[in-house]
Order: structure tokens, then sequence, then C-alpha cells
């Protein structure tokens, strides 16, 4: 599962992450570094590439560079590329799988997009069935089952698109999903308010199962309560990436330059991107991993040796990962009707 080792070229060191808040690791003995498996998905032009680059931080996948204008009209396939780095946070060793989607929803039909998707996430699923079933089963076997997809939502200021309800609703019940609005400084602070608000509606609405940060049966002191619910308010991550590093009073500091000023990446008060990554490779790394062996994957077990199917739908009515659409200045439930599933290829 290697494309890119992320060799260490212009290091953008996050500020905040590693000192502003304590580690909650529960696999501190993995000496070898503990696999973590991330896939991104979104359209072209949402931030993935430089995200990716800015989590690491480092160059893990090299600016592209411009193609022929006479063939930039013509849709690519979305393609699967692997990326390895090996980092290290709060003294935790993690080897970060990434695979990062080029291609999806740049068609007119992205009906292939779905179905490659949720079948390449299946297939990792049945290889290790495949190794359970085993009468002797390989020491060396790797365990490639995807534990986060980050969807990145175009910041239209409006709602979730057919395209954002269709995959979310697909994959909902085959991997934990955490919702990220790409390039959220083209929003104002209130348009961002209120699309975040639109978007969990949505979400709920169609009852789509998200990874909402459940509490554990572990969860029992109110430091942990608290924190879920924190996170739980601010889904869709609002998040913003850079490669640009200045020095302020003597520290470097990521920002992104605009002739109004700036938008410094990990200050909580301008992205989400600190708490995002403080959630990936940090306090909810174990929570994902688990969640994906002993509830996603235990799921499509049964359902692939039973020989039956439990669509999204019906797992999001049980899901208890499932969420009630909140109004953002009352907190009052809002009642919406659901969108009518479509029958036909969806369009982005």
């Amino acid at each position: 599962m290697k494309e890119g080792s992320g060799e260490e070229q212009n290091v953008a060191p996050s500020v905040y992450s590693h000192v502003s808040r304590p580690g909650s690791h529960r696999y501190k003995s993995a000496k070898k570094g503990l696999p973590f498996n991330v896939m991104l998905v979104g359209e072209s032009g949402l931030g993935r590439t430089t995200f990716l680059n800015t989590l690491c931080e480092r160059v893990v996948i090299p600016p592209r560079e411009a193609g022929n204008c006479e063939q930039a009209h013509i849709a690519e396939p979305m393609q699967f590329k692997h990326y390895t780095v090996d980092m290290e946070e709060d003294g935790m060793k993690i080897v970060l799988n990434i695979i990062d989607t080029p291609g999806f929803g740049d068609g007119i039909d992205n009906e292939n997009c779905f179905t490659r998707i949720q079948e390449y996430i299946e297939m990792q699923y049945d290889n290790v069935l495949a190794e359970e079933n085993r009468i002797k089963r390989n020491t060396k076997f790797t365990d490639t089952r995807i534990h986060a997809l980050l969807y990145f939502i175009t910041p239209t200021g409006h709602s979730l698109r057919e395209i954002d309800v269709e995959l979310m609703r697909r994959l909902g019940s085959r991997i934990n999903i955490i919702p990220v609005v790409g390039r959220s400084d083209s929003l104002t602070p209130r348009e961002l308010v209120l699309f975040k608000q639109r978007v969990m509606n949505d979400i709920a609405a169609n009852g789509i199962p998200i990874f909402n940060f459940p509490n554990s049966d572990d969860d029992e002191d109110e430091e942990s309560v608290e924190e879920n619910a924190e996170l739980r308010a601010m889904l869709p991550f609002a998040v913003v990436g850079c490669e640009e590093v200045i020095n302020e009073e003597g520290r470097p500091v990521r920002v992104r330059k605009y002739p109004w000023g700036v938008v410094q990446v990990d200050n909580d008060e301008h992205s989400d991107f600190d708490r995002l990554r403080y959630v990936l490779l940090n306090s909810h790394i174990a929570d994902l991993r688990d969640r994906t062996q002993n509830g996603l994957y235990e799921l499509y077990r049964t359902e692939k040796l039973s020989g039956t199917n439990i669509i999204a739908g019906t797992a999001a009515a049980t899901n208890p990962t499932a969420i009630a659409p909140m109004t953002a200045a009352t907190g009052s439930p809002v009642v919406q009707p659901p969108m009518v599933p479509q029958s036909h290829p969806v369009v982005a």
C-alpha cells in the first residue's frame, strides 16, 4: 500500500496540535508503528492534496504540473492513489496510509465512481475475511481496511448536493465517514455557520450514518463526554490547508495570505484543521480503528456469510451515531421531509 513515501522536504510544523492537548492513545505498545488507513474523497479543486501535505507536515504529493490546455475539458477517470507516511505523534509511531481518489465527481455521470469506491472498500473486507478462513494464516498479512473516509464538501453556502447525499448514503454503513468542508475560507464566518447547519440537517433528514463521535461504554469521565459533544457540534469540519510558513514572534506559523490579511491554518478561530488532525492522529484513532473492526467489518461479515444485505438506509435507522437536525439559534429539532432517493445516475 505504498506509492509515495512522503519524504520530508518542506516541513511545515503544526504549532498547536503537539502542545495544546494531552494525548490519549490506547496503543502505546505498537513498536513498528500503528497502521491507520484514511481515504480522501472529493471533487477536484477542494484542496485534498494541500490538506494531505498539511496533515503530514511534509510534501507527500508534489504540485501537479499544468496539463495540455486543449485536453482540459476531458474528465480523466477516477483513480486510487496510495501514499504511505511514517509519523510520530505524541510519542506514538503511526504508519499513515492514504488512499486518494483524483477524478472523483469530475464527470457528468458519476455512478461508476460510487460503485468503484464501494467495491474498493468491500474488497479490503473480503481480503480480511479470506485470511480469517485460511487453515494456516499468513503471519505477514497486511490489514488494508480503511478506518476513516474524509469526504470533502464543496462550500456552496447552500446545502448538500445530490452527489454528496448519494455517496455518503451508499458508504455510510461500510466506513466511518467524516464530512469536511473544503476551502472553507471562501465563506464568511456567518455563511459558514449557516452552511454547517444546513449540511447536518441534510445528513439527518436523509438518514446518512456518519462518524458522529459516539460515547463508548468506556467514556465514563465527563471530560471525554464533553469532548465528544464539542466535536459533534463542530461537524462538518471546516478546513483550510496551506504549505506556506511565516515567522511570527519567533515561531513558524502556517498561513494563507490574502490582500485583506492572513488565515492561520492551526488557529481554531480561523479553521477546524487542528482539531481534525488531533482527532485523526491522536484522540480518536483508537475509536475509528475499533469501530471499523468490531462494528462495520462485523456487519459486513455477517451479511457476506449469511447472504443478506443491510442497505445503508436500514443501517442508518439503527445507527447509534444518527443525529437530529438542530437550529443554530435555538438548538431545537428541525423537521424536514426526507429527500426522495434517485433511481437514475447521479449528475454532479
